[in-house]
């Protein structure tokens, strides 16, 4: 049950003005988390927090949020960039070979991290990778970049992935946030 948060000291909203909610639980006995969930900044605590350490806890978990938000939008994230990164990347691991016309992130791809159309050297990758790993988002745009050579995935395909060290991992990294989001599962901030 959310519990109204009391006094000046635990403000009403964030900075950029999302409303906070703080909930008090007497099964959480140490952990502090953080989320954003349906338009609000969700703080819970343990119920035996005092007025004090709420208010601590909040400010300090909110600021981490917002750090959050902050760099998931810098310009690491924008289209440009990704046009930079893909360049860097086509240059060290594909010989320069791949030339993408654009390369952008997409909204609507909810069944695959990124796609490639090689008649106009074009590629997408998911928003759903921002946040993610540098190392992941490499891969992926990596992959597609590798679409932009050989459109399938046949031996040839694969063997123009083989000098990025990341991609069995990458490759099981995203399984693993493909599993966790089929089942509704959200990674969530904890402090101990």
């Amino acid at each position: 049950m959310p519990h109204p948060s009391a006094g000046a000291s635990v403000p009403a909203t964030t900075s950029s003005g999302i409303p906070i909610q703080v909930r008090r639980s007497a099964r959480r006995k140490r952990t502090v988390n953080a989320v954003f969930r349906d338009g609000v900044a969700l703080v819970s605590i343990p119920a035996h927090f005092s007025r004090e350490q709420e208010a601590e806890w909040v400010q300090r978990m909110v600021a981490r949020l917002e750090q959050r938000v902050a760099r998931e939008s810098t310009p690491q994230t924008s289209d440009s960039r990704l046009m930079a990164r893909a360049g860097e990347l086509s240059r060290t691991y594909l010989a320069g070979k791949a030339r993408p016309e654009s390369v952008r992130w997409v909204s609507n791809q909810n069944s695959r991290w990124g796609s490639a159309t090689p008649a106009r050297g074009s590629i997408r990758l998911s928003d759903k990778l921002q946040g993610m790993p540098d190392w992941v988002v490499d891969y992926v745009l990596l992959h597609e970049l590798a679409h932009l050579i050989v459109p399938s995935h046949g031996a040839a395909f694969w063997r123009l992935l083989e000098t990025y060290q990341q991609t069995e991992t990458a490759k099981a990294f995203l399984s693993g946030a493909a599993f966790a989001s089929a089942r509704g599962l959200k990674g969530e901030m904890e402090e101990d």
